[in-house]
């Protein structure tokens, strides 16, 4: 007698390509850069990959171990290469450029990543190691270098977050109020109108701006007085 073949429960997929976890990091992202974050879920993510939801728990326990390792597959796109022979001022500008580069590669990543991932920057983290490795030959003492480093980071990506979220293109089209001539103005473009919000900013100038204006000032502090990176000062 023939022996009958024993098929699969009806619904289930058959997948050829064993799952990893960087074909799931990777297959989350794509979700991620379409939908955004919220979007992802452990079950659009094995229906992405041609899976079983169940079978994605045997190499990630759950979404937010997944957010971390698509954090790192992304980090290891960064890059940190700048020429050691270039100054530590263009060192700066190269870091945060590619820094903001790789935002806008992935933008609703990197948003979520900047507000509700404090981690995803870590101490051999290839970008922080160039970072401090610049702020020590800025001439900061070594006692400081993390310090200034982390308020570094802060200010760009705090304007990469307004960048990634429309602020910075918003607030730069408000208009300073001058009372005085209020009601010769009064029949101007509000700020969010359609007329003032195609005016937008050359957002990369101002970025290079907001780079130039926090080198500056390291290096009014540094050449002004050597003793006023004393923490106490």
């Amino acid at each position: 007698m023939e022996k009958k073949t024993r098929r699969p429960p009806r619904g289930t997929k058959k997948r050829d390509v064993p799952l990893s976890e960087f074909g799931i990091y990777s297959a989350a992202l794509r979700l991620i850069d379409a939908d955004g974050v919220e979007a992802l879920t452990m079950r659009r993510l094995a229906a992405e990959l041609d899976a079983n939801p169940m079978s994605l728990y045997h190499h990630v326990p759950n979404k937010e171990a997944v957010m971390r390792g698509v954090t790192r597959v992304v980090g290891a796109q960064f890059r940190t290469f700048t020429p050691e022979d270039d100054p530590w001022q263009e060192r700066l500008r190269v870091l945060a450029a590619n820094l903001r580069a790789l935002a806008h590669r992935h933008p609703k990543l990197m948003a979520y990543s900047f507000s509700r991932q404090p981690e995803f920057l870590h101490s051999d983290d290839p970008f922080w190691t160039a970072l401090t490795e610049s702020v020590e030959d800025a001439g900061v003492p070594q006692s400081e270098v993390s310090k200034i480093a982390a308020l570094l980071v802060a200010a760009v990506i705090g304007v990469l977050s307004a960048e990634l979220n429309g602020s910075l293109h918003r607030w730069s089209s408000l208009q300073p109020r001058d009372f005085d001539d209020f009601e010769d103005r009064a029949g101007d473009a509000a700020p969010d109108s359609a007329d003032a919000a195609s005016c937008g900013p050359d957002q990369e100038r101002m970025f290079r701006l907001m780079m130039d204006t926090l080198i500056a000032g390291l290096e009014s502090r540094f050449h002004s007085d050597h003793n006023g990176w004393d923490a106490g000062a």
